[in-house]
């Protein structure tokens, strides 16, 4: 006899189709029941036997959508209930919201295949969405995820739609995001100046491309925030934009019409061409082929061999590449160091400067979100930004709850993120930026305070850097006493070490781990600015190891921007000389007395990476962020032998000597070893470091963090040469390395070592 059960299903199971999936294997089972959203996802109800409610369970675990994330799934008998037919029902949120919220996803190749069929109703229509593609975390007001808590029900649905909505035979069924040319959002061509250049919208886009081939630069709104575009293969309006934009050297990325374009023009792995063709269709960083591409390569990214690289992420990007159908610059749409833009009005405000024409449309946009950074060392997938596709959702975690949920980990100061426990899931924000930018920072403090409105909450405890001078934490004691919650501080590069523990879910593990965190900068616990140091990790108890060794920190924030005061401060005193050619005289006397007085110490690698760099003469005076780090890295790959020097060869590693490495390498200079051999030789010797740190040691376990680790040759040599040693070595895998991964770091730590939480 049927009885009445009801199945819950937990996870990115809202904005997926899910729904829809769910009616249609109804009826295949010749169900009746219903099935609607509620804050903790899914909930379905059927008339069946114990026997039938179990394998429709099986199927619907097994079946489920591409674009779903299942992370528990559960069913009991409840009081019988007669149904008559089985339903899709409005969603319901009783209590606070307590489900993952979905990424938004790039479009999918049903929906490229309508907009480029001439007699399909959506043809040319450039936000064609489904059930599994679409912008979702980037146009939501609150969940439930339905149309009225979106930002698309501005948009009220033609007949037509409303039919594909309401029919279960359509693809749309259920549809969300569902608009067409009839009722849906409008593109909008207008010059810098504001005036409309095409009002027709079936010719907007290939009027757009049209100035793109004619070498205009042009800001285009994507669904995640405006990017600006010119012509990949035109020297003139990348140097100009370059100019405008204030962006001297930093790489752009490119946008390829398709994956056999790409293919022609670079060495694609299989993990690559995954990547690209994802759902998630982030940037990804590829190694061209050895030969004459149609692109400025050196306008583009200049002095470095390997580029960005990424496909249309929407029907908007789709329809203007199929019309240019030549590759194309495509960056961010802002001013040098603010958030990506997404409102209509502040891009005219802040771009008209910097662009010739735009291409607006009228759907709001409530996350604006950059587009995710990834590049591979051989198999290891390295994030280099965290953003659309990837963000807001941890979903790889155990439940928090109780004393453990209420809590806001504010981050870190520069790659800024803050990660929010309202409930029992965990949510790390999409990136932000350098919060020493006004923009960035009211972005950062904007999107917190949404948090707190979509999950009805404020939070207990804030967690902040133990640096008083970061912004966020600033922020975040104002908060607490706005809020009246408690405040912890957690040590930058603690953070760091716990954020690979909490990754790969090792808290628990009785064996001890070796923790390297290396970085540019972090205020260490002795008032000295760490970012070379070595943990030790063992049941619930963290402790430094040893470190770099300390030299002088100098001039501020202006070291960590100028690589010649790095190999300045580092080098020994009798070789000191060496870089005295790279200051004026003014700048060696003045930067010499500083020597004499300063106090403040440093044990940061990325200012050795820099000081390797400026003693290569790469570059003395940086124009953006890691680009010291790039331009080695760039040069280290270019060596092709097999002969690597071990710069630390002989030491004792009670800690590393900086200026040791920098006079070893000096002496080969001079003895006339090439600068390719020299730069690949110290990555090889870092590599070494952690190994024999390792061995040292006694650690079989070794997990590394910080900015230091997006290298891919250093990530490359040390998976070899620890399969080798049989170390097991563990990196960042779904966060980025660099700071943008603190605030999850923040909040491991204070649930497993301030509060000794065992897993």
């Amino acid at each position: 006899m049927p009885q009445t059960f009801q199945l819950t299903i937990t996870g990115q199971v809202q904005g997926v189709g899910f729904r829809p999936f769910i009616y249609k294997l109804a009826k295949k089972f010749g169900l009746k029941g219903r099935v609607g959203n509620n804050e903790n996802g899914v909930l379905i109800f059927i008339n069946a036997t114990t026997k039938t409610a179990n394998a429709f369970l099986k199927n619907v675990v097994e079946e489920a959508p591409g674009v779903s994330k299942i992370q528990s799934h559960s069913f009991r008998e409840v009081p019988f209930q007669e149904f008559i037919d089985f339903k899709i029902i409005a969603s319901t949120a009783e209590h606070q919201i307590n489900i993952p919220l979905t990424p938004d996803f790039a479009v999918c190749d049903s929906c490229k295949q309508e907009i480029r069929e001439k007699n399909n109703r959506r043809h040319g229509y450039a936000f064609t969405t489904c059930t599994n593609c679409g912008p979702r975390y980037a146009v939501t007001n609150k969940y439930p995820f339905e149309r009225t808590n979106t930002t698309v029900n501005d948009f009220g649905m033609c007949p037509a739609c409303t039919k594909e909505y309401r029919d279960p035979e359509y693809r749309r069924f259920h549809s969300q995001t569902n608009t067409c040319i009839d009722c849906g959002i409008q593109l909008i061509l207008q010059d810098a100046t504001g005036k409309d250049i095409e009002d027709n919208q079936e010719k907007i886009i290939q009027k757009a491309a049209d100035l793109i081939r004619k070498g205009c630069i042009l800001a285009l709104k994507n669904t995640n925030g405006y990017l600006i575009c010119c012509d990949a293969n035109n020297a003139r309006a990348i140097e100009l934009l370059r100019e405008r934009k204030q962006r001297p050297s930093k790489p752009f990325a490119i946008l390829y019409p398709s994956m056999d374009r790409i293919k022609t023009d670079f060495e694609v792995t299989s993990e690559e061409e995954g990547m690209l063709l994802s759902p998630v269709a982030p940037i990804v960083i590829l190694n061209p082929k050895k030969r004459k591409l149609d692109l400025k390569r050196e306008q583009i990214a200049p002095g470095l061999q390997r580029l960005g690289v990424m496909l249309p992420s929407s029907s908007l990007l789709t329809l203007l590449m199929d019309s240019l159908n030549i590759p194309i610059v495509a960056t961010s749409g802002n001013i040098h160091g603010s958030p990506i833009i997404a409102d209509q009005k502040e891009a005219v405000e802040k771009l008209s400067d910097v662009v010739d024409y735009f291409l607006h449309h009228n759907l709001r946009i409530s996350f604006p979100q950059d587009d995710s950074v990834i590049r591979f060392a051989d198999n290891h997938k390295i994030i280099n930004r965290r953003s659309r596709g990837l963000a807001p959702n941890y979903l790889e975690q155990e439940k928090t709850g109780g004393e453990m949920s209420k809590i806001l980990a504010m981050g870190a100061h520069l790659k800024s993120t803050f990660t929010f426990v309202p409930n029992s899931n965990i949510y790390v924000s999409q990136y932000f930026g350098n919060l020493d930018n006004y923009d960035v920072t009211n972005r950062f403090g904007q999107s917190i305070f949404q948090f707190g409105k979509l999950f009805e909450t404020e939070p207990r405890t804030i967690l902040i850097d133990s640096h008083p001078n970061y912004q966020s934490s600033i922020i975040g004691e104002e908060l607490a006493e706005t809020w009246k919650s408690n405040i912890v501080s957690v040590q930058h590069h603690k953070a760091h070490f716990a954020s690979v523990l909490g990754e790969h879910h090792l808290f628990g593990t009785e064996e001890k781990i070796l923790g390297v965190v290396w970085d540019g900068t972090g205020w260490g616990d002795d008032q000295a600015i760490w970012g070379g140091e070595f943990f030790s990790y063992e049941k619930y108890t963290m402790q430094r190891l040893t470190h770099f060794e300390y030299v002088d920190w100098l001039a501020s924030d202006k070291m960590a921007k100028e690589p010649r005061l790095s190999l300045f401060s580092m080098l020994d005193k009798e070789e000191v000389d060496v870089c005295k050619h790279k200051f004026s005289e003014t700048e060696w006397k003045v930067y010499n007395q500083m020597l004499k007085k300063n106090i403040l110490k440093t044990s940061s690698v990325g200012r050795l990476f820099d000081a390797v760099a400026s003693l290569l003469n790469l570059i003395d005076i940086s124009t953006y962020e890691g680009e010291a780090a790039m331009l080695l890295e760039n040069l280290a790959q270019t060596y092709t032998g097999k002969d690597f020097i071990d710069f630390l060869e002989g030491e004792k590693y009670e800690w590393v000597h900086i200026r040791t490495i920098l006079t070893k390498m000096n002496e080969s200079m001079v003895a006339g070893m090439s600068r390719e051999q020299i730069a690949n030789s110290f990555i090889h010797t870092l590599a070494l470091v952690i190994i024999k740190m390792a061995k040292n040691n006694n650690f079989r376990q070794v997990a590394c963090s910080g900015g230091v680790f997006q290298n891919a040759l250093l990530i490359s040599k040390l998976v070899y040469l620890g399969k080798k040693s049989k170390i097991k070595l563990r990196f960042n895998r779904i966060l980025s390395s660099n700071d943008e991964n603190i605030s999850f770091g923040q909040l491991c730590y204070y649930q497993h070592i301030k509060n000794k939480i065992c897993v």
